[in-house]
């Protein structure tokens, strides 16, 4: 009997947001999603670096390789994390949130990991796109405008825990 396919209310996912303070501003690095389709879509399409999760799996630890496939950057000597709980996203995923401090290094440049598709469409080609294509740091002002509505309470709940 075929495997019946997943709901797309039962999918999982497990992200970080990077925080820090500039010029006693907070900030958050956010991921832009690569692909033709995000090409133009800058406010309300940025996101927390994250993946989805095999059921059964530790968040947390999904989340840690996330951020590394999709940001090219592991995180060093990160002793707290701050639990942000969960959202859902539009399309019924469920995003379970971890907050950090930390900093990219001067160096940084976004490396993501890829994905194929079909592209143009019904063209019959395969072609390859990073999963994220940009990652930058933003303002909270500014994350507000550029993050996905749906993940905004990260943005607050990340407030709250470090007011």
């Amino acid at each position: 009997m075929p495997k019946k396919p997943k709901s797309p209310r039962s999918r999982i996912s497990a992200g970080l947001l990077m925080f820090r303070r500039r010029n006693n501003e907070l900030e958050v690095l956010l991921a832009h999603p690569g692909g033709p389709f995000h090409v133009h879509k800058d406010d309300g399409a940025w996101t927390i670096p994250k993946g989805e999760a095999a059921p059964g799996e530790d968040l947390l630890t999904r989340a840690q390789i996330e951020f590394e496939e999709e940001v090219g950057f592991r995180p060093k000597n990160v002793r707290d994390y701050i639990e942000l709980g969960s959202i859902i996203q539009k399309g019924g995923k469920t995003v379970h949130g971890w907050a950090f401090k930390g900093d990219l290094p001067e160096s940084f440049e976004c490396r993501s990991n890829l994905f194929e598709m079909e592209w143009p469409p019904r063209s019959g080609k395969r072609k390859q796109f990073p999963e994220v294509d940009r990652a930058e740091f933003f303002t909270e002002a500014v994350a507000r405008q550029k993050i996905k509505p749906t993940q905004i309470p990260f943005l607050d709940r990340l407030r709250a825990a470090i007011d």
